[in-house]
């Protein structure tokens, strides 16, 4: 199994921190889970690829 980029522990630190998501009144499409996006904002970072060739669909996956 891979090594998790956001630990149980480190998310427990960060998750208070982040704003809640705001309503949508108009609809719109549904916002990616908070760790999903900082594991992937960490990954890109980590590795150096660039943003677009992020497999969008894995932190998405991962984070739930």
């Amino acid at each position: 199994m891979a090594k998790q980029l956001v630990s149980d522990e480190l998310w427990e630190i960060i998750e208070p921190l982040l704003p809640e998501e705001p309503p949508k009144p108009k609809g719109g499409r549904p916002r990616i889970e908070d760790r999903a996006a900082l594991t992937g904002i960490i990954f890109v970072l980590k590795s150096g690829i660039p943003w677009d060739m992020l497999p969008q669909e894995r932190w998405a996956v991962e984070a739930a």
